[in-house]
């Protein structure tokens, strides 16, 4: 009579770092919504830009575990470097009346739930066609990198599209200037081509002055 050996189930590395990635995905995710939900919630407006801080953040760490580092920096670049921080600088700075921002609340929360409702099941629509897609992603070679191909795709395939929208951002700026200047009659200014301009005779005066005697 045959006897069979106890089959021994041996977990691989690959498992166990599938298993972490999970827990850090899901972990992430649990943060990341609790915090765009405090920034709606939150009364201090103050308190709603930091838990949106956070929120960014933790967005980029998710992106970063989707291997998509560009994003990711560009994030924390320009969102939580630039645009949080001068959104903080002008809630502080400003004095806002906060009871007034209230007051709207329950007015535009049926609209603002109906769009909640929509963004939902979006989402929940391109997930259940990836699920029911079936198969696993293909895996990325070796030192793959796409930062590197978001490049070659930027100043190759579509080099002309990105210096069009370049443009467009530039004349954007130059406009928002030229509208927002103002010549104020009372500002104190450098003109450079007067200075550059400028003669002796406009500085200096030479005075011819009799001497005098000292009386005793």
């Amino acid at each position: 009579m045959k006897t069979r050996s106890p089959r021994i189930v041996r977990t691989t590395p690959h498992t166990v770092s599938m298993s972490f990635q999970s827990f850090i995905f899901y972990a992430f995710s649990v943060v990341l919504i609790g915090s765009a939900v405090g920034v709606i919630t939150a009364r201090n407006p103050v308190h709603s830009a930091l838990l949106l801080v956070l929120a960014f953040f933790t967005s980029a760490g998710l992106w970063i575990q989707l291997e998509a580092e560009f994003l990711a920096i560009a994030l924390v670049l320009v969102y939580v470097g630039a645009v949080m921080v001068l959104f903080l600088f002008v809630v502080m700075m400003l004095d806002i009346n906060l009871q007034g921002l209230r007051e709207g609340f329950w007015n535009y929360l049926p609209l603002g739930g109906v769009v909640a409702v929509l963004l939902v099941f979006e989402m929940g629509a391109v997930l259940w066609g990836n699920y029911a897609g079936g198969g696993a992603p293909a895996s990325l070679p070796q030192g793959y990198s796409n930062t590197k191909t978001l490049g070659l795709l930027l100043y190759t395939d579509y080099v002309y599209p990105f210096e069009i929208a370049a443009v467009i951002l530039l004349v954007a700026i130059v406009a928002a200037i030229a509208l927002t200047l103002r010549h104020r009659k009372a500002t104190k200014y450098q003109d450079a081509a007067q200075q550059i301009n400028i003669q002796r005779k406009d500085r200096i005066r030479i005075v011819t002055m009799p001497a005098e005697k000292r009386e005793e």
